[in-house]
């Protein structure tokens, strides 16, 4: 065998990179790599590229998007996977990947440690704060139900809720295992807080629950999963009616058992968290009414007491109002003689008073007061005549300004309406010289089809059959021939104008 060169065969770079493809695909069509978990990109296309790693290698792969969206749980950077494809190869570069068609935790222990690591996070954002928890209802009217209508949790709270107290349930039926668990949930938890506060009964609108319970019975953390997602931890934060969580076991532990207001060990518990046993309230009730009525008689009781011994130290009314009737018979005594004396000594004052009154002392009083305002009116007649020459003399100088001023305003409109009235002038010539009828009396035509539209163009003349042509004297009507060029004469002319520059379009 010839070790030439020139006889081995040439590959086209595309030729080579499908081969390759096609070998490696071959070669390994089926392959579970476990690895951690790198770099994590999300492509606006949906697609997810990834890096498998492990001590001494990395491995490119890539999910598409229909795959990425199936995945029960978020790949992030650190996490211990299994994925389930086959090697390919990327035509665009020189590189293999691992086409990802499955792609699950490693055990349990990285779902434990990608539960550890949301907690945290969502922790560090204060969604489970104590000090944000609401306060439970004591006796809500209407309980908003989050679980599955199916199972055998629902069940139970109704058949407890009956038992303790019974009040109005709202069932809100979603998924509570699986892909599209965690949407439903979050979705339900937003859509009882987004009821109006104001619906009720008989109003043919869901009334908004006092008090939501999110419920589910037990399974593994895979089955408990959709608990933890990040959108239904923020839902059940986020909520203004108060929530109780009752997902799974007393064992079992999710992400929005810390979200929520109160978590009960059962769907079972979270019943009894949401009201108290009736009859033990109604006993309750009698007990304290009872103590409430004998509290009511000891208290009018001791009051009656109190009020017969206050009653037996006061003194007799007689002896009240003695002093009071004997000082009043001393006053009635003393009032007429007192009345008597001050009438008198009134009628003494009032005649001194009319003595001293006499006619001259008026007339006195009078001619001074007279003299005062004749002196007034002298002295304001002599004010109000220098007062009207100077407003005379005032007025006289504003007529001759007056004057002056009308003198000026004729002659400046007079040029102003001169100068308006020679731009009229040449603005009417110039428009007479610029109208088409001027064109018109040089020989021009305008010709019009049908609905008097202009024609500008051959093309404007087909599919017409009438023309009306526009003189400078009136209208003529013109009648085309429509038939077809070879029937007519060589040499025949038409009736309109030949020459086109003889046509004026508006």
């Amino acid at each position: 065998m010839s070790n030439d060169p020139s006889n081995a065969p040439e590959f086209s770079v595309s030729e080579l990179s499908g081969a390759i493809k096609r070998r490696l695909e071959d070669d390994f069509g089926h392959v579970r790599v476990r690895g951690e978990m790198g770099r994590v990109t999300l492509a606006r296309s949906g697609h997810v590229y990834v890096d498998l790693k492990d001590a001494n290698s990395v491995l490119s792969a890539v999910m598409w998007k229909g795959v990425a969206a199936s995945l029960r749980f978020q790949p992030e950077e650190g996490m211990e996977v299994i994925a389930t494809g086959k090697i390919s190869t990327f035509p665009g570069s020189s590189k293999y990947q691992l086409i990802i068609e499955n792609l699950e935790p490693a055990g349990v222990g990285a779902l434990l440690a990608q539960l550890e690591e949301r907690k945290k996070r969502l922790a560090s954002e204060g969604l489970f704060d104590p000090d944000a928890k609401q306060a439970l209802p004591y006796l809500p009217q209407i309980i908003g139900v989050v679980t599955s209508p199916t199972g055998a949790v629902i069940r139970d709270i109704l058949h407890r809720l009956t038992e303790r107290f019974p009040v109005h349930v709202i069932l809100w039926p979603v998924l509570v295992q699986g892909d599209k668990a965690a949407p439903q949930l979050a979705r339900a938890i937003k859509g009882f807080n987004a009821l109006p506060a104001a619906s009720g009964h008989g109003t043919g609108a869901i009334p908004r629950p006092d008090l939501i319970i999110v419920a589910r019975g037990g399974g593994s953390i895979e089955d408990l999963w959709a608990f933890n997602e990040e959108i239904v931890v923020r839902a059940a934060a986020a909520s203004t009616i108060p929530l109780i969580s009752a997902i799974g076991h007393e064992t079992d532990t999710t992400l929005i058992d810390f979200a929520a207001d109160r978590r009960a060990p059962t769907p079972t518990g979270a019943a009894e968290l949401a009201v108290p046993v009736r009859t033990e309230l109604l006993q309750r009730l009698a007990t304290l009414d009872g103590r409430l009525a004998r509290a009511v008689l000891r208290t009018l009781e001791g009051q009656r007491i109190a009020l017969r011994a206050a009653s037996a130290r006061l003194p007799k009314s007689d002896t009240i109002l003695a002093s009071a009737r004997q000082r009043m018979d001393l006053i009635d005594l003393r009032f007429a003689p007192s009345l008597r004396a001050l009438v008198t000594a009134k009628i003494h004052d009032l005649t001194a008073l009319g003595g001293r009154l006499r006619p001259m002392i008026l007339t006195t009083d009078v001619s001074r007061k007279t003299q005062v305002v004749q002196a007034l009116g002298m002295r304001l007649q002599g004010a109000m005549m220098r007062r009207t020459g100077l407003e005379r003399h005032a007025l006289a100088q504003s007529n001759v300004r007056l004057e002056s001023a009308s003198v000026r305003l004729k002659a400046a409109m007079a040029r102003q309406l001169d100068l308006k009235a020679r731009h009229v002038t040449s603005q009417a010539s110039l428009l007479e010289a610029l109208s088409y009828r001027s064109a018109l009396a040089r020989g021009f035509v305008v010709v019009r089809g049908r609905n008097h539209g202009v024609v500008r163009t051959k093309a404007d003349m087909q599919g017409q059959s009438r023309l009306t042509l526009t003189f400078v004297d009136g209208d003529a009507q013109v009648h085309i021939d429509e038939k077809p060029a070879s029937d007519k004469p060589k040499r025949e002319r038409t009736s309109l104008p030949k020459p086109t520059q003889g046509l004026l379009f508006d």
